[in-house]
């Protein structure tokens, strides 16, 4: 059994390519290797903060717990707040970030494997 409080981990500022415009942090909640599988990962976006367009190799699920984001695949756009889930399956061309007004956090469920989309 593994039990985190999220309270007790340290915001880790995210720089690398999937985001679009910053800030984003993210907190490693549970760590996929400590699974075997799926990690879990509170990731918090600033206002108007957004990721670029990506794919995961496995589905993800999202369950918004502040603010307000839009999840957005090339053909539209939801926005979404607290208390919404979303399921994206295995490589759909997503992305996911805060609107202009608001900043917005998600708990991300996924296993290892995310990329830029062209």
């Amino acid at each position: 059994m593994i039990v985190v409080n999220s309270d007790n981990v340290e915001a880790v500022e995210t720089s690398d390519e999937i985001v679009g415009r910053g800030p984003v942090s993210r907190k490693a909640l549970i760590d996929a290797k400590d699974t075997g599988g799926f990690g879990v990962l509170l990731v918090t976006f600033g206002k108007g903060a957004r990721l670029n367009f990506h794919t995961h190799t496995y589905e993800q699920i999202l369950y918004v717990t502040e603010g307000k984001g839009i999840l957005a695949t090339r053909e539209e756009e939801k926005v979404v707040t607290p208390g919404t889930v979303i399921f994206i399956p295995a490589e759909e061309v997503h992305w996911h970030g805060a609107t202009g007004d608001s900043s917005f956090s998600h708990i991300a469920i996924q296993k290892p494997g995310i990329k830029l989309a062209k």
